[in-house]
């Protein structure tokens, strides 16, 4: 059964002797072997069970790497106090200059503070930190740990972390591997993909002139014709050009002004770096030059590809100057290493960095010492942009989630369709970045049955397929190690292979240098995949370049990798703060990890990041006077909703729009004292914060809440300014003073008071306010979920967390103080219905209209509760699945591979026709039989009379027991009910409680 990974059962003999007949395989019938690949050939695994990941820094004993930060503050931060040292932190508008009287005799300081430290529990220092972060690494046992954090000379000791890039780029070949390459220092212009620069626009802030952006990443590959001009260091800079294996000072022509590289704690577990990796800033895998490139390359007028020539393409900001801080090696690092990069990076004299690098599943915790080092940066005038991440299957997994972080997401801004037309007649809209047959229908085979199975022929894995059965076809695969895939077709002699995916994945398109589609939605999958049961030995196909626009909602929209708040971590801050380009961007690479191409297509807020980096340097070029974080609301206040979205929790502000953010009348940025308060904090909420944006999450909704943001123009001239509210239903929005006029330079604090009115309580409510003037619009948005009875981290995605609870036992978790009282519906009884029907295909894929599903409809009226189906056999041999629609749209799966008694529920539904499915995915035998159960609970109904127990008062987020007892003797079977708890005369939707009577009792 499909869970979350694609997968091939055992052979024919595993399967039950008098099961349906099938072709010796159970397509997708789960087993240990799943799949675990991107889309995009990428390693999708957990970065601890990477081939390319480093150790763990901290070993089962407690001995391994740490950072330990020291209480004093660093040099960005350093107002004084000391005797003898004057203040190192610069005043506003100013830079940090390292090289300064007061800059060495601080760090002086600081270097002997440190070997005191370190020499007090005998530890030798690896890595010193003293410009954005005070401390050091060190490799430390369990007992020098515990006597650090003890020592009132440190402010924390924490393991050392491992984090990777935050891209769905091909990155294939991975370095070390045997496919085509050029070597380290080869002639660009010899390799695939070679470049012609382009005319440059002419220099100054519109195009990032004077600036030098920071990338801590991969490295970069120097002879890219993105980066080949010669330019002088800009004033007051301070960096160097750090020489390795492959990289020499002759590297570093001022548009590349600087490069390091940082390895420390990446030697200190494996005593060298990955193969495929050299000792030095050379990129090696890709990723770091692409980011560097898209940030601000030069413009490229002849950008060709495998023979095939792509628009123009330019960097952002494509005069600001490029500072390299390799940080990542295998595509790995660890967050000591990337501190040690911070703080060079920030000494160096950078205006902007760049960092598209974050956990697998987002932040877990406020405050890191990455997040402490950045903190820093932005005090002392670096803007920081970061990735957001690619797991936008879970809602609330963000990474880099701090607050003086611009934290973005990805948008698909280029459809590039292709279209894969069915000799049925049904045309399935996909992707491709490859050049297309078109023309007439050819013969199609499915993978599986052009090779052997227990090679893997259902994913066209390499030495998979028979050549004979594929020569002139068109081949369909199931998702896995895509470019192997294609290189097998290819290779075997297929004309073109069109990729599926049976558990739904991510619009992703790479560039295969052969015809390739990819379909990446479960539904896709199962309408080819059914096909071509149907059509064993006579499937036909059509495959053109360009469709419908059917494949996203329009463009900008929000790509569905894109990581969605709200971030795990405080309940005040929402994450991304915007989004911008990240699908399908085409920059340039390394020959070394991408088939000898100079340049590729990556997708990921990997490449969403890099181009908020470029435009914060032109809008430090355009207005040398902005702090950081009056960069960072000019580019949220100005942003514009994305297609198919307005909520924040998913476009955050909105779509980058530069030409609007260098003139946004308004801004809205915390100080530096809130911030500092906010990295101070065991757990900070962050609502207080003066960001542009209000995220109130898990609050009372039985209190009005009121926070307050302070507006500074910006602009040259006395303007008005009216607030307006949009959005937020069943929330009552004042503003006060509703209405405000500022002269330029000149700031005003309002007020806003947030009441929930008709607002529902556990679920999100989203809106924007906007300040509207004569000549600008200053836009914030507002996401607010009032905490009824179960707080949640995340997002909403479908699911009602808390609600499903049993009679004999209930419980939940009110978030207000007060009187509680609470009613129930009683129970009403499980309705059950017996059904038979032809098993399908084994180990296949949904799709609503194939063999072995049944469809069963249902009506839901107004007000209704809940609707709860269920669905389970007899027969061990059988798996189910169930899937629940209202319409064309999924409201629930139920996949669970471990067990056929699935559940798919949906609390509060909106009124109308509901249909559920039944689908055999393992059938047992050639009849299935199974029996499906459902009831619909009405919200004011009156069922079979039941006892709510429940304690008079509560306390919020103190667990409350409750039980829900029939008052009399119910018929044998399954019975639900509703409850509804009230609060000072306010009603809470509460739980659907379940109860099941057994024939003795």
């Amino acid at each position: 059964m499909i869970t979350g990974t694609t997968g091939v059962a055992g052979p024919a003999s595993a399967a039950p002797g008098d099961g349906p007949p099938h072709n010796g395989v159970g397509y997708f019938s789960g087993g240990s072997d799943r799949k675990v690949t991107l889309t995009d050939g990428a390693d999708r695994r957990p970065d601890s069970e990477r081939a390319d990941s480093p150790k763990a820094a901290v070993d089962a004993t407690g001995t391994g790497v740490y950072v330990v930060q020291l209480a004093e503050e660093p040099l960005t931060t350093y107002v004084g106090g000391t005797s003898g040292l004057t203040r190192t932190r610069p005043t506003p508008g100013n830079r940090l200059d390292v090289t300064s009287g007061p800059a060495q005799a601080y760090r002086r300081h600081l270097d002997a503070q440190r070997t005191a430290v370190a020499g007090a529990v005998g530890v030798q220092v690896k890595a010193a930190y003293t410009t954005a972060f005070n401390g050091f690494s060190a490799k430390l046992t369990a007992q020098q740990a515990t006597a650090l954090r003890a020592d009132k000379r440190v402010r924390a000791v924490t393991a050392a972390q491992a984090l990777g890039t935050r891209s769905k780029a091909p990155l294939a070949p991975a370095p070390g591997t045997s496919a085509p390459a050029t070597t380290a220092g080869a002639d660009p212009t010899t390799a695939e993909g070679a470049a012609k620069p382009a005319k440059p626009a002419k220099p100054g802030p519109a195009t990032g002139a004077g600036m030098v952006i920071g990338v801590l990443d991969t490295g970069i590959w120097p002879e890219s014709a993105s980066f080949a001009r010669k330019m002088p260091a800009p004033a007051g800079w301070r960096g160097t050009c750090q020489t390795g294996v492959a990289f020499v000072a002759e590297h570093c022509n001022g548009k590349i002004v600087g490069a390091r590289y940082f390895a420390d704690t990446w030697l200190a577990g494996g005593g060298s770096v990955p193969e495929g990796e050299v000792l030095s800033a050379r990129d090696m895998a890709g990723h770091g030059t692409h980011t560097a490139s898209t940030a601000a390359g030069l413009p490229i007028s002849d950008v060709t590809i495998d023979g095939r020539r792509f628009d123009p393409i330019s960097g952002v900001a494509p005069d600001a100057q490029i500072a390299v801080y390799k940080v990542l090696w295998g595509g790995m690092g660890y967050d000591a290493d990337i501190i040690a990069g911070i703080d060079a990076a920030v000494a160096d004299g950078v205006q902007v960095l760049n960092f598209s690098i974050g956990s697998e599943l987002g932040d877990w915790e406020a405050n890191t010492p990455i997040g402490i080092a950045f903190l820093n940066a932005t005090l002392s005038g670096v803007f920081v942009a970061a990735s957001a991440g690619n797991t936008g299957i879970v809602s609330g997994a963000i990474s880099n989630a701090a607050p003086w972080v611009t934290t973005v997401g990805a948008a698909v801004t280029h459809l590039d369709e292709a279209t894969v037309k069915l000799g049925d007649g049904t045309k399935l809209v996909g992707g491709s970045l490859d050049a297309l047959p078109g023309g007439a229908s050819r013969a199609m085979v499915f993978g599986e049955r052009a090779g052997s199975p227990d090679l893997g022929a259902v994913y066209c894995e390499p030495g998979s397929l028979d050549p004979a059965k594929i020569k002139g076809k068109v081949v369909a695969c199931a998702l896995s190690d895509t470019f192997g895939s294609a290189a097998e077709v290819k290779e075997k002699g297929g004309a073109a292979m069109v990729l599926f995916d049976p558990v739904g994945n991510y619009r992703v398109n790479s560039i295969y240098n052969f015809p390739v589609v990819y379909l990446p939605t479960e539904k896709q999958a199962g309408i080819l995949f059914n096909y071509l049961m149907r059509h064993p030995a006579d499937a036909t196909v059509s495959l053109r370049s360009g469709g419908d626009g059917s494949s996203v909602p329009g463009v900008p929209s929000v790509a569905d990798f894109s990581s969605t708040g709200p971030d795990k971590v405080t309940f005040g801050v929402f994450k991304p703060d915007l989004v911008a380009p990240g699908s399908d961007i085409i920059a340039a690479v390394s020959p070394a990890g991408n088939f000898g191409r100079q340049y590729d297509a990556y997708s990921g807020t990997s490449m969403a990041s890099p181009y908020v980096a470029g435009a914060a340097a032109i809008l430090r070029a355009t207005h040398p006077e902005w702090s950081p974080g009056a960069v960072a609301s000019a580019l949220r206040t100005t942003a514009t909703d994305t297609v198919g979205t307005s909520s924040p929790l998913d476009q955050g502000s909105g779509f980058i729009n530069l030409a609007r953010a260098k003139d946004p009348g308004l801004v809205i940025e915390p100080t530096a004292a809130e911030l500092t308060e906010f990295s101070e904090t065991a757990a900070p909420d962050g609502k207080e914060l003066n960001l542009p944006a209000i995220s109130l999450r898990e609050y009372d909704g039985t209190r009005p809440v009121t926070v307050t943001r302070t507006l500074t123009n910006v602009g040259r001239e006395r303007e008005t300014y009216r607030s307006a509210v949009s959005g937020l239903a069943g929330m009552k929005v004042t503003v006060t003073p509703a209405s405000v006029t500022l002269a330029p330079g000149r700031s005003v604090t309002v007020t806003i008071t947030l009441r929930r009115g008709s607002a529902p309580f556990d679920r999100y409510v989203t809106g924007s306010i906007t300040w509207k003037g004569r000549a600008h619009n200053a836009r914030i948005p507002v996401a607010a979920r009032p905490w009824g009875i179960s707080p949640r981290p995340y997002g909403d995605d479908g699911e009602e967390f808390g609600r499903m609870t049993s009679g004999s036992f209930g419980m939940i978790q009110p978030g207000f103080t007060g009187p509680l009282a609470g009613r129930s519906t009683g129970y009403t009884p499980v309705r059950r219905t017996s059904y038979s029907m032809p098993a399908g295909v084994y180990g296949g894929v949904f799709d609503p209209s194939a063999s072995g599903v049944k469809k069963v409809d249902f009506t839901v009226p107004a007000n209704t509760a809940g609707i709860i189906v269920e669905a389970d056999t007899e027969d061990p041999n059988t798996n189910l699945d169930l899937y629940l629609y209202k319409g064309d749209t999924l409201v629930y799966s139920s996949d669970r591979y471990w067990t056929s008694l699935e559940q798919a529920y949906k609390f509060l539904p909106e009124p109308g026709r509901y249909t559920a499915y039944v689908f055999a995915q393992v059938p047992g035998a050639p009849v299935v039989d199974f029996e499906l159960r459902h009831t619909i609970i009405g919200r004011n109904a009156t069922y079979s009379p039941a006892t709510l127990t429940l304690p008079p008062t509560t306390e919020r987020g103190q667990s409350v027991n409750f039980t829900l007892k029939p008052n009399g003797p119910l018929a044998e079977g399954d019975f639900w009910a509703y409850t509804e708890w009230r609060t000072n005369g306010t009603v809470i939707p509460g739980n659907l409680v379940s109860t099941q009577q057994s024939a003795w009792q």
